[in-house]
């Protein structure tokens, strides 16, 4: 491989091994690399008086971060008061938008190009040989884990891809770990229930490891506490939304975002000075999370029922009485039913497009179920997002049902084509 281009077909090509639940090609990897899990600090890891300087020699501390919903926004947080603490700070975070890139940041900055060929050299080659090939998800978190150590990072904001007890990220041994609100989604592999799936995530606590949550659902909440009293680790609640300024991010969800994201520092023994927060808070941006788009496109990639109820309280905050041209297409693994009826109450009309995934439901699928669960909204099909956003609305336009979609157009605002990917 010598060209990032070429490196990017080869490791998108590897999503063909598709999703591997499981620790032991990332370990192997980890060893191979010669990588840190953040295991050996130096520190008590139950200490209440931890405290985390600047420049470690023994790699990079993490804060891992586990959930259905909420990820991104509470990560990118996190990201930006770990920076303002005077900390060199990674963050990983999936799926990309339009560049791959994104998915890994050093104090805000994509990963270069040159830095991401080099990386991808050096694991291609370690794996060359192996009778199972790493997925696509396994390569990119190695990617990554070596990038920011190589780099001197500090500490690492690790946003778990899928689940938590099998993901590839949980290798390693973190400051804290961070629950978001976690809900449905992914029953095809993480469990048919709440409690199931509530598992799969809580698989992230580790012994002695101070772990914190946002408010959970009943059947979630007791599967957290029984995992933490059996591991020895404490669980703090958020009890309250952050109410200390004004926010980047719209809506009241981003506010107990921005308490969870606090209670984790303060867990992790990171201290932000009191009198920065607000501002730091206040320019926080995560893409494709009720972004606006001027005044007349919003774009957020809700796509499942937690995430659409969510967006539409937001809606109801930030434009009250009023409704939405819902530009809505959506992946086959989710519950769209429930979505749509969710999102009905802020749906003036529904313009429905098809999505760029092979996963993607075509758009007389979704007008089916259209007309089943919302008959008296007024629906129309487009060829194409770009056919969509160029017609001329009454309404404001909301983009939403995907991130693959809210990820398109986006593309289509910059004038750029995003990269597609799988995962």
């Amino acid at each position: 491989m010598k060209s990032f281009g070429e490196a990017l077909r080869w490791l998108y090509g590897t999503q063909l091994f598709g999703v591997n639940l499981g620790l032991q090609s990332m370990e192997r990897l980890l060893a191979e690399l010669g990588l840190s899990t953040g295991q050996n600090t130096g520190k008590d890891q139950a200490s209440e008086n931890r405290t985390v300087e600047a420049h470690s020699e023994s790699g990079p501390r993490f804060i891992h971060v586990a959930g259905t919903n909420g990820k991104g926004s509470t990560c990118a947080m996190l990201s930006a008061l770990c920076q303002e603490a005077g900390l060199k700070t990674g963050l990983y975070t999936s799926p990309h938008l339009i560049s791959f890139r994104e998915r890994i940041r050093l104090n805000g900055t994509d990963i270069p190009e040159a830095a991401a060929l080099e990386g991808l050299q050096r694991i291609r080659t370690v794996i060359e040989d192996w009778p199972v090939h790493p997925t696509f998800f396994e390569i990119v978190t190695a990617l990554a884990l070596d990038w920011f150590q190589r780099q001197g990072a500090d500490v690492v904001v690790l946003e778990t891809g899928l689940g938590g007890r099998l993901d590839a990220t949980n290798v390693v041994v973190p400051l804290v770990s961070v629950l978001t609100p976690i809900g449905l989604d992914h029953q095809g592999i993480l469990g048919e229930t709440l409690g199931a799936i509530a598992t799969e995530k809580a698989g992230i606590l580790k012994p002695g490891v101070p772990a914190v949550t946002a408010r959970q659902d009943p059947a979630v909440m007791q599967v957290l506490e029984q995992t933490a009293g059996r591991l020895g680790c404490g669980l703090h609640v958020v009890s309250q939304p952050w109410d200390g300024g004004s926010l980047g991010l719209a809506g009241q969800v981003q506010r107990w975002n921005a308490a969870l994201a606090l209670l984790a520092l303060d867990a992790a023994g990171i201290a932000v000075p009191p009198e920065r927060i607000p501002n730091v808070l206040a320019g926080v941006q995560w893409p494709g999370r009720f972004q606006r788009v001027g005044e007349s496109l919003v774009l957020d990639g809700a796509h499942n029922a937690p995430a659409a109820e969510a967006l539409v309280a937001t809606w109801r905050e930030v434009f009250p009485g009023e409704k939405a041209s819902l530009v809505f297409g959506a992946l086959m693994d989710k519950d769209v039913r429930a979505v749509l009826q969710i999102l009905e109450p802020i749906a003036g009309e529904l313009v429905l497009v098809p999505v760029r995934s092979p996963r993607a439901l075509t758009v007389p699928q979704i007008a089916a179920l259209v007309a089943e669960v919302l008959p008296m909204v007024p629906c129309r099909q487009a060829s194409s997002l770009k056919e969509a956003l160029a017609e001329v609305s009454p309404r404001r336009r909301l983009v939403s049902g995907s991130l693959y979609l809210v990820g398109e157009a986006l593309g289509l605002l910059q004038g750029v084509s995003p990269e597609w990917s799988a995962q």
